[in-house]
């Protein structure tokens, strides 16, 4: 789990993430498909085009950041989320792709706002809410084999 002075600077990025959220994840998306375009038949690209993807994405990240001290509070939406991704083929290796390219679009977009403290914390909040996903998805898989 998290040490409380990681949660403290997580929870602070709440504001952040309300007001650029959306411009965060569509840079994560941009980014990601032009330099890992292996991902993007993951992905329904009508949802990137609309912006239904990016939209959803700036949500669940900022409800994990309000949440990060009882992410349980945010399982039903991890649930739904990781039958999509099993539905899509998501794996555990995919899974440092997107925290790499997450981590890097919160740097790009925020600027110096975004102190290596802050990206320290959120390194370490993605690898606890990845396993979460990662944990939530074996046990689809399991249950489809």
């Amino acid at each position: 789990m998290l040490d409380q002075h990681t949660i403290d600077i997580i929870k602070s990025t709440v504001p952040a993430l309300k007001a650029h959220g959306l411009d965060i994840t569509t840079t994560f998306y941009k980014n990601m498909f032009e330099q890992n375009p292996e991902v993007a038949p993951l992905f329904d690209m009508s949802k990137q085009k609309s912006g239904e993807q990016p939209k959803a994405l700036a949500m669940t990240v900022l409800a994990a950041a309000q949440n990060v001290d009882n992410l349980g509070a945010i399982m039903p939406v991890v649930q739904r989320i990781a039958i999509r991704h099993c539905d899509c083929g998501v794996k555990e290796e995919h899974y440092p792709i997107v925290g790499k390219h997450l981590l890097e679009a919160i740097k790009q977009v925020l600027g110096e706002a975004a102190t290596d403290e802050i990206i320290d914390a959120w390194a370490k909040t993605y690898e606890v809410i990845a396993q979460v996903f990662i944990d939530a998805e074996k046990e689809i898989y399991a249950s489809r084999a």
